[in-house]
């Protein structure tokens, strides 16, 4: 299953082409409305999901890099052995490496994540995000979804 990582390369590719295109285009912590409810707002992201971390002095940014790498080995070790009727799960461990390799360059060259998609409705905020984080959402979700609704599926195929 090894064949879906073109998918994790095309996630790569997108977010930090999408970042430096941000980081061109945009003002730091300047809020440009694009639709209602959402922003282009320039931010960086020195800890973990919602900023986990963030002002913790610095050793964040190599023990969330090492967790991501490490992460990224095992998600490739599941793809190799995964059965070939796991299309789902593939794509999806597919979008959650990518995501994960895609923060982790910003961690390495930068020492933060950039983000720049801003959500809101009226004063509710959520947190500031990329297309890695998107994509890491996208794959977990299809996880959940595979794991709670596709087993049943893979059961019938192998009782076949």
């Amino acid at each position: 299953m090894l064949k879906y990582l073109w998918l994790s390369l095309i996630v790569i590719i997108l977010d930090q082409l999408s970042k430096q295109l941000a980081e061109h285009y945009l003002v730091f912590q300047v809020a440009i409305p694009v639709i209602p409810s959402f922003n282009l707002t320039l931010s960086y992201n020195t800890g973990a999901a919602f900023s986990f971390l963030r002002d913790a002095g610095g050793w964040q940014r190599w023990m969330f890099t090492g967790l991501a790498l490490v992460v990224s080995v095992v998600i490739v070790i599941w793809l190799r052995k995964l059965p070939k009727q796991d299309k789902w799960v593939a794509i999806a461990l597919s979008l959650v490496l990518g995501g994960a390799l895609g923060n982790v360059i910003d961690r390495i060259l930068f020492g933060h994540v950039i983000d720049f998609i801003q959500v809101y409705y009226q004063q509710y905020y959520w947190p500031i995000f990329n297309i890695a984080d998107s994509a890491i959402s996208i794959g977990v979700v299809i996880l959940l979804i595979d794991g709670l609704f596709g087993g049943k599926d893979k059961d019938k195929e192998q009782t076949s």
